[in-house]
């Protein structure tokens, strides 16, 4: 046998394998406009849609049309080059800076000791209320609210309380007008007790009434149970059932009346004021 190689050399020669080409990654942001390989169709990214088959991207063409697409390694086109769009990375949500009320929020919150001084409010509706909108301002004041269970026992209550310096009492009261019975027991009660209050018949109605959803609270004839007449009114059912509809309504301060924010304000700066 000679030496001579039939084969001609290297066997391998001529067949060493090209470099697999590298897709590039492109993050699917909002509004970025790519090409789908297969269909041709081009379109901004509008969102995205997830099924058993996987992630979907959404994109919307220049008269308006969206239509899915999987997002499969090299599926899209950018200026013609195939690329593999990813979905943005999840950032949380920003923290408001705002409280419900307005105020500015303090973020870490520690509540603070409770003050001796207190807020009264009429009924536990209405603590409610001041605790949706105004319950961070209350922390952070370290003011307490309590309900009277009816105005008929304020003098009791400031019998017991015994306000004083240091020691204040701020009364919220509903239907503070004029010549009113809430008005005649609220008078002559000393430096140490402020009132203020709104002049709607119930807390309810110092709701804003496009916040839950109607043209105006109706009228209810004296006598009637205003809550009762007003859920009959407006077939809310049972005052419970109405009382969970206006409640969940409520989120800041933008959802009442003016009377009410007013009052309430005026009475976190009475007990929280210095000595």
């Amino acid at each position: 046998m000679s030496g001579h190689d039939s084969y001609g050399g290297d066997i391998f020669s001529g067949h060493s394998r090209a470099k697999k080409r590298v897709v590039p990654r492109v993050t699917a942001e909002r509004d970025l406009v790519v090409e789908d390989a297969a269909s041709g169709f081009c379109g901004a990214v509008v969102g995205f849609d997830r099924s058993y088959d996987g992630e979907f991207v959404k994109l919307e063409d220049a008269r308006g049309a969206v239509r899915l697409f999987a997002m499969r390694e090299a599926a899209f086109l950018i200026d013609g080059e195939p690329v593999t769009l990813i979905k943005p990375a999840a950032t949380a949500p920003k923290q408001p800076t705002r409280s419900a009320s307005g105020s500015t929020r303090v973020e870490g919150l520690r509540a603070r000791v409770a003050r001796t001084s207190r807020i009264w409010v009429e009924g536990v509706h209405d603590a409610a209320l001041v605790e949706r909108v105004w319950g961070h301002d209350l922390r952070v004041e370290g003011v307490v609210v309590e309900h009277l269970e009816g105005l008929d026992n304020l003098a009791e209550r400031l019998t017991e309380f015994e306000p004083g310096p240091g020691r204040r009492v701020g009364v919220l009261v509903d239907h503070l007008v004029t010549g009113s019975k809430e008005t005649q027991l609220t008078t002559g009660l000393g430096p140490n007790v402020l009132v203020t209050g709104h002049p709607f018949i119930d807390v309810w109605q110092a709701v804003r009434p496009a916040t839950v959803g109607i043209p105006a609270w109706p009228q209810v004839p004296r006598g009637e149970d205003w809550k009762t007449g007003i859920c009959d009114r407006l077939g809310w059912g049972t005052p419970q059932e109405g009382w969970r509809r206006v409640y969940g309504a409520v989120e800041s301060f933008r959802d009442l009346e003016a009377p009410l924010i007013g009052a309430v304000e005026r009475l976190i700066d009475f007990v929280t004021e210095p000595e």
